[in-house]
């Protein structure tokens, strides 16, 4: 099983990266992380923000791979726990399917995202930078892989 991210925006600031890396990089090779950039579409004073969401969109959804599970990263979706991703990632891997979490970008996902989306999870009910979202999406998904597994890593008081 893999887990794609795929995202919006390239050329994200080395903190971004680093930290990224970092739980990824923790991660198991029968759980690996896939990050997927999209470049995002050109924003000025005058753009069309309905057409540069839709274009990100499309570029998005043609990322995910073929039979892959496909999760859309929105505030406004349902909120999730760590060990509600616990939960679906320990299914994802008994079903031997792919995932693909996807993340917008400054203006958030593409009704067709959203539509397309077998599920819509909220991370937080906070506006979260979308680079900060790559890095607390993969710690997330770090610390599900280290509860599903029994590692000292996650702690609950």
């Amino acid at each position: 099983m893999q887990i794609h991210i795929a995202a919006v925006g390239q050329k994200m600031p080395r903190w971004v990266n680093e930290g990224y890396a970092e739980y990824a990089r923790r991660l198991p090779h029968q759980a690996r992380l896939n990050l997927i950039e999209i470049p995002a579409g050109k924003r000025g004073k005058n753009a069309d923000v309905t057409q540069i969401l839709d274009n990100e969109g499309e570029r998005l959804l043609a990322a995910a791979p073929k039979g892959s599970r496909i999760i859309a990263l929105e505030r406004t979706g349902k909120p999730v726990t760590t060990r509600d991703i616990a939960r679906n990632m320990e299914s994802w891997m008994q079903s031997g399917a792919d995932a693909t979490l996807l993340i917008g970008g400054p203006e958030g996902l593409s009704r067709q995202c959203r539509r397309s989306a077998h599920e819509i999870w909220s991370l937080s009910a906070l506006i979260l930078p979308h680079p900060l979202v790559r890095v607390v999406l993969a710690e997330q998904l770090y610390r599900a892989w280290s509860i599903n597994n029994n590692l000292p890593y996650h702690r609950e008081d």
